[in-house]
């Protein structure tokens, strides 16, 4: 029966000094030490136990049993590093988590992609964050600072350890397809604050957060999922932009950083190389220029950034000849194994090297407790994952985002007994906002216009509106995600020109999404929310309402109406 090496060497770990896993302000120092754990766990490691420390393997609990006990069969046989968590549902997780931790020798590292909390990944039974995009526009970064102990709280009572986030992406291209609303902003300057918050959050509450997508994809317009973005700006420009926050926050002691897959030839001028795999990015620029001393991860190396040009497990060798302390999601770990393992006996990659990596990534397991590693407990999971604490910080950080643009006079002025008309935009039913808005007022009447609204029925809802003094226009985007542009007829697009001059115009859409309709500068008062969820609506309800003053600014400009700051 395996047991657990961290058990096995627990009696000499605790009577020699060390960095305690509390001390968590200098992560970078303490897995650059040398500590007696660690040198006893990997001396019992075989060479492909060694390397198999450096890959972290997929997991999910929506796939069916079959594909968990898959995974649970690659962990017993190769005895990886660590999982990256997918979707499924939490109790299903702590379930799998403590069965895998069972089957390896090493305690398993356990990331997770929670860029706005668990709810990322696991959205029906856990909570989630505001975006990234929507955080940009909070003037108080203490609060992104709550936030990020949070989710470390949450990340540990689930049984996780490393959050892959936050983006310091700069979205300075409105048309990105892979980061736009997952990005802070187009400031290069708010960015890297808003990522201090967050990340130095996450470290004090007791988790290793990654920075990613280095150097910076946020100008592109390819999704590296699916293909291989080029980014082709001088090395100056990338510096003097793209890595910025990266740069500051290293400074600031940055634990880990994921690289992107993109091709950058002023940075390796190797044709269709990703920036991933590339030894001049990971070591000579990052490692070397920049001085970083954390970890290392790849993004997902099942993509197709990646894999297009550099397949069958050669990408896999490559990351490690780039000087990566983890890989994600290789798809064939065995079979990446034994190529690393050849690599080594033909000198493409020096033992020594892997062997310092692996310490390291034992030394993060260490900082992490998990020389002390205990099963997660599943009792009262659901309640502790959605405390009423937790939703009431949510909230504040909603109401902090709210941004009103061109000025506050019509909510000044708004009175709840005044007969009001609510025009809604891309909705069939009443939503939170509706909701609260008909609570509140006296005299209300509200209408659902979507593409399927006819002609006829537009220019009556029109008439009626025009009757009163007191218009809201709320323009909804019900799709899971807020993208740049919102999909309206032109006959929906010219209702909102003419109502945005007597209306309050609301926006529960990604903020580039504004340029989309014209006119709509015309408003006297408009309301950014930057999404549709509930908290966003009732942080507007709240605004409209007189309830809380809204001073959130802008994190992105828009164009010359519109820009990065505004807000009253």
């Amino acid at each position: 029966m395996l047991k657990k090496l961290a058990l096995a060497v627990v009696a000499m770990a605790t009577s020699i000094p060390f960095l305690q896993a509390q001390d968590k302000k200098d992560f970078v120092t303490y897995i650059n030490s040398p500590h007696t754990w660690v040198d006893s766990v990997f001396n019992t490691l075989t060479p492909k136990e060694r390397i198999a420390q450096l890959f972290l393997v997929r997991a999910h609990t929506n796939l069916g049993q079959k594909y968990i006990d898959s995974v649970a069969r690659v962990i017993k046989d190769e005895q990886l590093g660590g999982l990256v968590v997918f979707q499924g549902g939490p109790l299903r997780h702590v379930d799998m988590f403590n069965k895998y931790q069972k089957l390896s020798k090493v305690p398993l590292l356990i990331t997770y992609d929670g860029e706005w909390g668990l709810g990322m990944r696991l959205p029906d039974s856990t909570l989630s964050y505001p975006y990234q995009m929507t955080l940009g526009a909070v003037q108080d970064n203490k609060l992104i600072y709550q936030m990020g102990q949070q989710i470390a709280k949450d990340f540990h009572r689930i049984g996780m350890h490393f959050n892959f986030a936050p983006v310091v992406d700069i979205n300075n291209n409105p048309k990105n397809p892979v980061i736009g609303f997952r990005s802070f902003g187009d400031n290069k300057e708010n960015v890297a604050r808003k990522a201090q918050a967050y990340m130095e959050g996450m470290m004090n509450g007791g988790i290793i957060s990654s920075l990613k997508h280095f150097p910076g994809h946020g100008d592109t317009d390819v999704d590296s999922h699916h293909d291989l973005p080029q980014l082709k700006f001088s090395k100056e420009r990338l510096e003097a932009l793209e890595m910025f926050p990266f740069k500051e926050l290293i400074k600031k002691g940055a634990p880990a950083i994921m690289v992107a897959h993109m091709n950058i030839p002023s940075l390796d001028p190797t044709p269709n190389i990703p920036s991933s795999i590339s030894k001049p990015v990971v070591t000579g620029i990052l490692r070397e220029e920049l001085g970083f001393k954390g970890l290392t991860v790849t993004d997902a190396m099942d993509m197709n950034g990646v894999k297009k040009f550099f397949p069958n497990g050669e990408a896999d060798v490559m990351a490690i000849i780039a000087g990566h302390d983890l890989l994600e999601v290789s798809e064939n770990s065995k079979r990446a194994i034994d190529l690393v393992m050849k690599a080594i006996q033909e000198g493409r990659i020096q033992q020594g090297d892997v062997d310092a990596r692996v310490k390291k990534v034992l030394a993060s397991k260490l900082w992490l407790g998990l020389n002390h590693y205990q099963d997660v407990n599943p009792a009262n999971l659901y309640a502790d994952l959605n405390s009423a604490s937790e939703k009431q910080l949510i909230d504040q950080l909603a109401e902090a985002s709210v941004t009103v643009l061109k000025s506050v006079a019509k909510i000044k002025t708004f009175q709840t007994a005044e007969k009001t008309t609510i025009v809604n935009i891309g909705l069939k039913a009443p939503a939170a906002f509706q909701t609260i808005m008909a609570n509140a007022l006296s005299n209300e009447s509200q209408y659902y216009v979507t593409d399927e609204t006819s002609e006829d029925d537009l220019k009556r809802i029109l008439k009626e509106a025009k009757k009163n003094k007191q218009i809201i226009l709320a323009i909804h985007d019900a799709r899971s995600r807020p993208r740049p542009e919102l999909p309206a007829k032109d006959a929906v697009k010219r209702l909102v020109k003419k109502l945005a001059k007597k209306s309050i115009v609301t926006f529960f859409t990604n903020p580039y999404a504004i340029d989309g309709f014209k006119g709509i500068q015309k408003s006297k008062t408009i309301i950014m929310a930057y999404q549709n969820d509930d908290f966003m609506q009732r942080a507007v309800a709240k605004t409209i309402l007189g309830q809380v003053v809204a001073t959130g600014k802008l994190p992105v400009t828009i164009n010359k109406n519109f820009k990065y700051a505004d807000g009253k």
